[in-house]
C-alpha cells in the first residue's frame, strides 16, 4: 500500500490562491461582509494599514489569506499573517491593528464564528486533542500553523457563497470539519478548557456572559463568582489568565467599545455615550477613552469619521 503523500510547502500556498480569489470576487473593495447564505462565515478585506480596531472579538477562527494584522488583548500582543490563524474561544475585547495593506495588495481574511455547543458535542464524542506544551500559557486567545488540511475547508465555505442553494445542508458539514481540525490540532487544548463542561474556563465563560448582558451596571466580583460558581479568588486567578485582564479591565473595555460605538454609528455626544454604557462622571470616561483609543473623544471620532471606511474584526 503505498504511504500517504506528505505534505510540501507549496501546498498551504496552492490552496490559498483559489481563496484568495474568491475573497476579492465577492469583495471588490474595502469593507466586512457576513453572508446570510453561510450564517457565520466572515470575509474581511482592508486597502491601506489600519490602527486602533478596537471592539470584541467573538469566538472565532480567521485565517490572514494577504498582509498581516496584530491583535492587543490585556498586556498580550498576537501577530499573524498567511502562515497563522488565530483562534479565540471567549469574547475578548482587543485592539488590533492592519500592519501591511495597500490597493495593489489588500489585506484579507476570512473568518468562522465557533459554535460552543458544537466544540462542547465534539468532546463528547471523544475527539481527542494534543496535550498542552509544558511552558504553555493558558490566554484562550492564540495563533497556530495554517496548514491544507485548514485551508481547504475554509475554501470548499467560501465556494458556497456561489452556491446559496446547497449552503443550509453543505455549510454545517464543513463548519463542523474545520472545528475538529481546530480541536484535533495544537489549539485544541486552548479550546477544550473553555468548551468542556465543569471546566475553570468554562466556568470563567458564564462569568464573562454576565459581563457582556450587563456590562453597564454595577458588578461585583462576587456577583460574577456566584454566577460562575466559584470563589472570588479563583475567579480572578483563572479570569486573568484566560483573558489576560481582571474583571474590572474587561468591563471597562467592553463600556469603552461600546461607547466608541455609539459616538461613531449613533452620533451620540461623549457625555450622552458615557452615561449610556455606564460611567457618572464625563470626565473619568475622557481621562479613560484617552488612554485607551490615544487621543480623546471627540479628536478620536472625528479622525475615525475621516477615515474611507472603518472596518470590523476578523
Amino acid at each position: 500500500m503505498p504511504a500517504p503523500p506528505v505534505e510540501t510547502a507549496t501546498q498551504p500556498d496552492t490552496l490559498r490562491r483559489p481563496l484568495i480569489d474568491r475573497v476579492l470576487r465577492h469583495l471588490p473593495a474595502s469593507g466586512m461582509v457576513s453572508p446570510s447564505s453561510v450564517p457565520g462565515l466572515m470575509l474581511l478585506r482592508q486597502d491601506q494599514p489600519e490602527d486602533t480596531i478596537c471592539g470584541v472579538y467573538q469566538p472565532c477562527v480567521a485565517l490572514v489569506l494577504q498582509g498581516r494584522k496584530q491583535v492587543s488583548f490585556g498586556p498580550r500582543t498576537l501577530h499573524y499573517d498567511a502562515q497563522h490563524f488565530f483562534v479565540t474561544p471567549l469574547d475578548l475585547p482587543s485592539v488590533a491593528t492592519i500592519l501591511d495593506a495597500s490597493p495593489q495588495r489588500p489585506f484579507l481574511s476570512v473568518g468562522m464564528l465557533l459554535d460552543l455547543r458544537l466544540l462542547t458535542s465534539m468532546i463528547l464524542e471523544g475527539v481527542a486533542s494534543p496535550p498542552p506544551p509544558d511552558d504553555a500559557d493558558r490566554h484562550a486567545m492564540c495563533t497556530g500553523r495554517v496548514d491544507a488540511a485548514l485551508l481547504g475547508p475554509f475554501d470548499r465555505l467560501v465556494a458556497l457563497l456561489d452556491e446559496p442553494a446547497h449552503a443550509p445542508a453543505l455549510a454545517p458539514l464543513v463548519q463542523r470539519e474545520i472545528t475538529y481540525r481546530l480541536l484535533s490540532g495544537e489549539a485544541g487544548w486552548r479550546l477544550r478548557q473553555i468548551a468542556a463542561v465543569g471546566s475553570q474556563g468554562h466556568q470563567v465563560s458564564r462569568a464573562i456572559a454576565l459581563l457582556r448582558e450587563r456590562f453597564g451596571e454595577p458588578l461585583r466580583i462576587e456577583d460574577l463568582a456566584r454566577t460562575a460558581h466559584m470563589s472570588t479568588s479563583g475567579l480572578h486567578h483563572h479570569f486573568k489568565a484566560l483573558t489576560g485582564m481582571s474583571p474590572l479591565q474587561y468591563q471597562k473595555q467592553l463600556r469603552l467599545s461600546e461607547a466608541r460605538r455609539l459616538m461613531l454609528a449613533e452620533r451620540l455626544d461623549a457625555a450622552t455615550a458615557a452615561f449610556r454604557v455606564g460611567y457618572e462622571s464625563p470626565s473619568q470616561f475622557s481621562r479613560e477613552y484617552s488612554r485607551q483609543f490615544g487621543a480623546p473623544p471627540v479628536r478620536d471620532i472625528a479622525r475615525l469619521r475621516s477615515l474611507p471606511q472603518a472596518s470590523d474584526n476578523p
